[in-house]
């Protein structure tokens, strides 16, 4: 007999949070009745610096086969936050998922780019990608290198080696969700091997509040700048003191001049 849910729950916080996170997202989405180019990241979108959507697109999820599809692969990957006896754990999970969620987005990004750019594959440019997938085959590729002899439980009754997880995955996914981003997929493979591999280290936590941080500031003003949610509250005015003196130059017959006031210049009044 198996342990206890809230035992698990307790052994796996980060997943679970995750999963929570996911879900929510997904009941809001579906009673907002919104759909996945309002959260989705494409490559126009992206051009047009809508950058926030690499967060939203990663915690979306429009098929409810397909968010199944992802958490129950999350819950079973859940198992690295119990392996801190191998350098892994809580902390280490924490670390690289934001990494996987940042760095496979931008990858995907890029990877469109060639596509249209190098290639001439228009089709690309109106694609959108949606879903946990980059961050769940990121993971599926990370244990895999760690722990080549895990076995990858989905659904309560499907066992994967975790050695060819990934790829097997990524048939089975193609399969069962046609629709799936098969650049997203394989943006998380290779994020994953480069995390892996060590290619990508060095994550503790200043470096990991140092990311968040430059996320949140990067997100927060591209949604200010893209016009897509009303942030009249981040409006930032431009503050001077009447009180100081102002500095300026003028030209004085053959040489120039030198005036100082404690008068604020007309039109420069703030309300």
């Amino acid at each position: 007999m198996g342990k206890p849910l809230f035992y698990e729950i307790f052994e796996k916080p980060a997943t679970s949070c995750a999963i929570g996170i996911c879900s929510a997202v997904w009941f809001y989405i579906q009673k907002s009745n919104i759909g996945y180019s309002h959260v989705g990241l494409s490559y126009e979108a992206a051009m047009e610096g809508h950058y926030w959507r690499i967060i939203t697109s990663a915690f979306s999820h429009i098929s409810v086969i397909h968010l199944v599809f992802n958490m129950s692969a999350l819950w079973s990957l859940g198992v690295v936050e119990q392996l801190g006896h191998l350098g892994l754990g809580v902390q280490y999970y924490l670390h690289y998922t934001l990494v996987l969620v940042v760095l496979s987005g931008m990858l995907v990004v890029g990877m469109y780019h060639i596509l249209i750019q190098k290639f001439k594959l228009e089709y690309f440019r109106r694609v959108t990608a949606v879903g946990y997938s980059c961050v769940v085959f990121g993971w599926m590729t990370i244990l895999s290198v760690k722990q080549p002899s895990s076995k990858l439980n989905l659904f309560g009754f499907l066992s994967l080696p975790i050695s060819f997880a990934p790829f097997e995955s990524l048939i089975f996914t193609s399969i069962i969700v046609p629709q799936a981003s098969f650049i997203g997929h394989l943006s998380g493979i290779i994020v994953g091997y480069a995390v892996g591999w060590g290619l990508i280290h060095g994550m503790n936590n200043y470096w990991a509040v140092t990311m968040l941080g430059w996320t949140v500031l990067v997100f927060v003003f591209s949604v200010k700048k893209s016009g897509t949610f009303d942030l009249n509250f981040l409006e930032i005015e431009p503050v001077t003191d009447p009180s100081l003196p102002s500095v300026r130059f003028f030209a004085a017959g053959n040489g120039r001049s030198l005036q100082m006031s404690t008068l604020p210049d007309v039109g420069a009044d703030l309300v």
